[in-house]
């Protein structure tokens, strides 16, 4: 069983978290430079076996996309072209980066390092993977 990979893609940066290879617990990994992903995902790829993708979906509270679904559809497209094999879902990541500072208060960052967009970009792919593996597991997949 490969890890499931689920990105938080942004215009600039791009937030990275990984499960463990049961498929249990999700980690953040890293936020890379958008126009550096591919290149982060192929090194990563040709090391790790991955079996899933799961990617934000930004939608808003009328449940309609936001812009950001402009730039993550050509992505997912030359994603799916690249990686054929490798099953790509989306993820409503609604709240994510609300959450994400949330978690930074409660886990007591000071105000400095919760300032810090890539971990808050790394930490909200933590939360949309986690989210992905719980409903997956509320479902019996």
């Amino acid at each position: 069983m490969g890890r499931i990979l689920a990105i938080d893609y942004g215009k600039k940066r791009t937030g990275i978290a990984v499960s463990d290879p049961l498929q249990i617990i999700a980690n953040g990994l890293t936020t890379v430079n958008t126009n550096e992903l591919f290149d982060f995902l192929a090194a990563y790829f040709s090391k790790e076996e991955v079996s899933e993708i799961v990617v934000g979906q930004p939608k808003q509270l009328n449940n309609e996309f936001s812009e950001n679904m402009k730039r993550i559809e050509p992505f997912t497209n030359r994603l799916k072209k690249i990686y054929p094999t490798i099953p790509i879902v989306f993820f409503d990541e609604r709240f994510t980066s609300k959450l994400a500072h949330q978690t930074m208060l409660d886990g007591g960052l000071k105000k400095k390092d919760r300032q810090n967009k890539s971990l808050v970009d790394e930490i909200s792919a933590t939360i949309i993977l986690q989210g992905y593996m719980e409903s997956k597991r509320l479902k019996g997949l």
